[in-house]
């Protein structure tokens, strides 16, 4: 039963991403802002790509490079339900929470105000939380090690991003980022 909210979550966490980038197109604004400061990013979808389908290859029994092998535990299951749980929670309160300035990516051409309440109140970046969460529980659902290597290339992939829109906002906000980045912390 773990599996098929491992699988759920894979299908949700996208969703909801282009579910507010749609939304947003409506109303004007382009939201997809991806690998347009770096093209090395279009370097990450392949690897999404196939990270989706060993979650429903181990979810379904298809063919696959890596049977779960760390442990076998139906409570770890369990808690990795958990993550993947309150991984799309704070996905959607960022979502909710970013409103109008939400983009994928970073947008110098058409910043919008920077976002210091709801959950930004407690973490500058939650939705790469968010993404951690979701790939820890995968990874507790499914303890093999391509999903180990995936839950540490992401959280790298993750903190390099957060460290290029640090730099941003502190050019584009200054002092308003300076003190918000005093106040709250960068992840929890």
């Amino acid at each position: 039963m773990p599996g098929y909210f491992a699988a759920l979550t894979i299908l949700l966490m996208p969703g909801m991403v282009l579910t507010r980038v749609l939304m947003l197109r409506r109303r004007g604004i382009e939201a997809m802002n991806f690998g347009k400061i770096d093209k090395t990013d279009f370097l990450i979808p392949p690897f999404a790509l196939f990270y989706f389908y060993l979650v429903f290859a181990h979810t379904f029994n298809l063919p696959t490079l890596s049977k779960p092998v760390f442990f076998d535990s139906e409570i770890i299951s369990w808690i990795g339900v958990f993550f993947c749980l309150a991984g799309l929670s704070l996905l959607l309160w960022s979502l909710v929470s970013f409103g109008r300035s939400f983009r994928v990516g970073i947008d110098t051409e058409h910043p919008d105000q920077l976002i210091t309440t709801g959950v930004f109140a407690f973490s500058r970046n939650p939705i790469y939380v968010a993404f951690a969460f979701i790939l820890l529980g995968q990874f507790l659902i499914f303890p093999n090690w391509i999903l180990f290597v995936y839950l540490g290339a992401g959280i790298w992939l993750f903190h390099r991003q957060v460290l290029r829109e640090e730099e941003y906002l502190k050019k584009h906000y200054g002092k308003e980022d300076l003190q918000y980045s005093h106040r709250v912390t960068r992840y929890l």
